[in-house]
């Protein structure tokens, strides 16, 4: 579609903005809501990376342009009535300024029908993730992220020859708990290298479709 074709198609509001949502296109998780302008949508078909409209600062917004995290266009589409459009992204780190991958970290509701216990990594991930940014005294994860990257990885490392040992000679509980131990330490070296668990989801899900 021509750009000119696909500008008449949108209805922008009276300061020339139209809403856009960015979702992962392997996760499908939404990612945030901004706002575009024709010269923002220009920038983004022309260089393949998401640039909005910043309405704060009153000027283009490249997304990621100082904290790395671009937006990689996969693709776009505009919704029935053409007042909305969805941009399909590969996310470069995260896309929250608040360190989360989805803007949308803010739980209102979750149906009955979804297990608690079913987030229980995520939750964790989320914890661990406080620790880092509001450090506790006397907490374990605290005290990893303070020695820095040589502690974790050397924990990591403890860790796995224990789950191997348990694998070979201890009863079934003993590797249940020494892999939990290897997972939970896993995760801190995620947070502290700030890689998330939906970069993981995503990798996974790459492998899965090959």
């Amino acid at each position: 579609m021509e750009f000119k074709e696909l500008i008449s198609k949108i209805k922008f509001d009276k300061k020339g903005l139209v809403p856009a949502i960015a979702q992962d296109i392997n996760t499908k998780k939404v990612l945030m809501l901004a706002y575009m302008n024709k010269e923002s949508i220009a920038k983004t078909l022309e260089e393949k990376k998401a640039c909005y409209f910043s309405r704060s600062r009153n000027e283009l917004w490249l997304k990621g342009e100082t904290s790395g995290n671009y937006q990689i266009l996969k693709n776009m589409t505009y919704d029935c009535d053409g007042d909305t459009i969805l941009l399909e992204v590969e996310q470069k780190g995260v896309a929250c300024h608040t360190g989360q991958y989805s803007c949308f970290h803010n739980n209102i509701f979750t149906s009955s029908n979804s297990s608690n216990e079913d987030d229980i990594i995520e939750k964790l991930y989320e914890i661990i993730m406080d620790r880092k940014n509001n450090p506790k005294k006397e907490s374990y994860t605290t005290y990893l992220f303070e020695e820095g990257i040589d502690k974790i990885l050397k924990k990591i490392g403890e860790e796995s020859s224990e789950v191997i040992i348990a694998a070979k000679n201890e009863p079934q509980k003993e590797l249940i708990y020494e892999t939990a131990d290897l997972i939970y330490h896993l995760m801190v070296l995620l947070v502290e290298k700030d890689v998330n668990l939906d970069q993981i989801e995503a990798e996974l899900s790459n492998r899965y479709k090959s």
